[in-house]
């Protein structure tokens, strides 16, 4: 684990599902109970890896869709895709414990930024679900913003030209491979967490400086008393 000086931090760029809300591991759990009667004991293991490996595939289709200029018309397919990985709509939007009070707490101190693959939609209904968080962010990307998707580092460089911060002092906080592996590409701080996606040992391999539980924990670390 990495010790970040503090000073090397002036702006934090959050992902959203299983970072600040609660989809990725339903949607683990959701294709584990399809998997059981076949799998057994190992379905939770399966489950979790074959989500983590249609991650890469399913960005990359949005992301060829969006150059032939066809990402519009087919939204409603591309949002079909992150149902299928248990990305639900914005009713059903639950914040992980501690994430209101982390970001309320980070937001007087740091500018804060959501990076995501979401729709521009999802991003705007996320907002309306939880209104107490509407000002916290100073900029948001997602699907519509960037010609390439994490683990491409350009949707980080667009949040970081927006917040006025040399991405080199941004921390990209996330819960996945793909945007650990987004942080390092673009030579943000990268801290990943395990309220999500990701697990200690794949995160720790795709070069995140730290790992916390939750994203909860990240007060502690940028505010310390």
């Amino acid at each position: 684990m990495t010790i970040i000086p503090l000073n090397q931090i002036q702006a934090v760029l959050f992902d959203l599902d299983g970072t600040l809300i609660e989809t990725d591991d339903q949607a683990v759990s959701r294709l584990e109970r399809r998997l059981r009667p076949f799998l057994q004991a190992h379905a939770p293991q399966t489950a979790r890896w074959l989500m983590m490996k249609a991650e890469t595939p399913g960005n990359a289709l949005i992301t060829l869709l969006d150059w032939l200029h066809l990402d519009l018309p087919l939204m409603g397919f591309t949002d079909g895709l992150r149902r299928r990985r248990g990305v639900y709509p914005a009713p059903e939007f639950q914040l992980i414990a501690g994430v209101e009070e982390m970001l309320l707490a980070l937001a007087p101190h740091y500018p804060l930024a959501l990076v995501t693959t979401r729709s521009r939609y999802h991003i705007d209904q996320f907002l309306l679900r939880f209104p107490q968080l509407a000002d916290v962010f100073t900029t948001t990307c997602g699907l519509q913003d960037t010609r390439r998707l994490k683990p491409h580092p350009e949707p980080l460089y667009l949040a970081a030209d927006r917040l006025g911060v040399p991405i080199t002092q941004c921390l990209m906080v996330g819960d996945t491979t793909m945007d650990v592996l987004a942080g390092r590409r673009a030579q943000a701080w990268s801290a990943a967490v395990l309220c999500g996606f990701g697990e200690r040992a794949e995160l720790s391999r795709a070069g995140a400086h730290f790992i916390l539980d939750s994203t909860a924990e990240l007060t502690a670390r940028l505010l310390p008393a």
